[in-house]
């Protein structure tokens, strides 16, 4: 069963539902979801309790699993949606107390440089969410999570050359989508403030 493609892993294991196939995905891949959920949360028991969340959300997904991309990317892109969703709602969740007696700052311009770079973010994330799937989760792994070319090269299947080159390939087409973002916010911008005179 060792010698078995990850995909044939999911195909058969979709087919008969029998344990032992998924046990092989689970061996071949535990450290490295593992790993990825502890970049995320910083805390190898939060990490393990995200692990076992993906690995249960993985269960629920392989009849879902199209092979239109390796099976490894696939993991990997529940993985970081699993972890990124688990960030967020931290974040959300947390509550701030300020003192009474602090004297009231002037944060006028920071929240003016926090507008700025929330309207960065947005370009950024629309011009990612044009991306072909695969280029995304690459460029992701490499500028968000810093996994080095060997790491992605890993998951993807591919040499490091080829991830190299795919990179920036896909850095390309990422700067020229975000400039397509900036000129089509402009225009929306133009616009808005054409009408509200």
């Amino acid at each position: 069963m060792t010698n078995y493609s990850d995909e044939e892993l999911v195909r058969r294991y979709t087919e008969t539902q029998r344990n032992e196939y998924f046990e092989q995905l689970y061996e071949r891949y535990c450290d490295k979801v593992y790993r990825k959920c502890l970049s995320f949360s910083k805390s190898p028991a939060q990490a393990e309790d995200l692990t076992h969340d993906v690995f249960l959300k993985l269960v629920l997904k392989l009849g879902s699993f199209k092979e239109q991309s390796k099976f490894s990317t696939w993991l990997y892109s529940i993985t970081y949606n699993h972890c990124a969703d688990y960030v967020r709602s931290a974040h959300r969740h947390t509550e701030v107390h300020i003192d009474e007696g602090w004297d009231r700052i002037d944060n006028s311009q920071d929240d003016e440089l926090a507008e700025l770079a929330e309207y960065e973010a947005r370009k950024l994330k629309w011009a990612l969410e044009k991306m072909p799937y695969e280029e995304r989760t690459m460029l992701l792994m490499k500028y968000q999570d810093g996994d080095s070319l060997r790491d992605i090269a890993e998951v993807s299947g591919l040499t490091e050359s080829a991830v190299k080159m795919r990179l920036k390939r896909s850095r390309d087409k990422l700067r020229k989508y975000y400039l397509e973002a900036v000129v089509f916010w402009l225009l929306l911008a133009l616009k808005i403030a054409v009408l509200l005179r």
